[in-house]
């Protein structure tokens, strides 16, 4: 298979499974829009193989299957019949993208088959750093970097982005017996589990979520910090990604955090209107 057909599979998948991402994606240059999409592709994958799996041990086999996949596309030995690896293969040549991110973010799909509650914040950002915040990491040696504190800003801002998609989906996760809201946070505001699989509103609940929501914004703030050493290009897709997590988290705040409502999503009118906000921040914001 080319190059270009594998890379064209990429974006096929992350514009069928990632719509959100794919709308921030459009505004980087054809190649690094390219290498972001085998990255989505691989991420995909990973979670799909666990996800479809039937048993404990065909997940923990599903895994380490990624784990030599991971082996091969560093290796530049790859499948010749396998778009995703192939893709990933050239996106880790072409971009220099160094493989500990990559390891970290299949650590945290296997991470998720053993654990389904987390004792407190440490235990959760772990998870968040592996599942998003190296996915942050990863998508910076594609957008392309000169400071070495540019890996933290991405790292963090991977991380705000995790916080808001566990606060959207509590509900959607409690029905898989996933709970990923710190246990001694709950706790403290007297939230018990049984509140949350019973899709109870409390308003210890609204304390927590609004908890929750400013420990995103905290994260956000040091993402932004990312956007002056980017080039333009690059800062617009981040400004338009960053713009979309935050318009969610606003949305939830707005219904008062209350997670029994439905998944909050954002109508495709709305998505242009923050593509084109993003482009004019990112022409404001000067370049360090």
């Amino acid at each position: 298979m080319r190059v270009d057909e594998a890379y064209g599979r990429c974006t096929q998948i992350t514009r069928d499974e990632a719509r959100n991402f794919y709308f921030g994606f459009i505004l980087l240059p054809r190649e690094r829009r390219r290498g972001i999409h085998a990255l989505y592709a691989f991420s995909r994958l990973c979670d799909d193989s666990v996800d479809g799996a039937e048993t404990t041990t065909e997940r923990l086999a599903a895994v380490a299957a990624r784990r030599r996949d991971v082996d091969r596309a560093y290796a530049g030995s790859v499948p010749a019949d396998d778009p995703v690896l192939i893709a990933l293969a050239d996106a880790i040549r072409r971009f220099g993208i160094p493989r500990a991110p990559m390891d970290a973010l299949v650590d945290g799909v296997e991470m998720d088959l053993g654990t389904n509650r987390y004792a407190d914040w440490p235990a959760l950002k772990t998870y968040c750093d592996r599942v998003a915040g190296a996915v942050g990491v990863l998508s910076l040696h594609v957008f392309g970097f000169r400071d070495p504190a540019a890996v933290g800003h991405a790292e963090d801002l991977g991380v705000a982005m995790q916080v808001v998609n566990i606060m959207r989906d509590v509900q959607e996760d409690s029905l898989r017996d996933r709970i990923y809201l710190p246990a001694d946070e709950m706790a403290a505001h007297g939230v018990a589990v049984a509140d949350i699989m019973s899709d109870r509103m409390t308003p210890g609940m609204r304390e927590l979520m609004q908890q929750q929501a400013r420990r995103a914004d905290d994260y956000f703030a040091s993402g932004h910090m990312l956007l002056p050493v980017l080039d333009l290009r690059a800062r617009m897709c981040v400004q338009m990604l960053a713009g979309l997590y935050e318009e969610i988290l606003a949305r939830l705040a707005a219904r008062g955090f209350d997670y029994t409502q439905g998944r909050v999503s954002l109508p495709g009118r709305r998505k242009a209107s923050l593509m084109l906000r993003s482009v004019v921040r990112a022409l404001a914001t000067r370049r360090r």
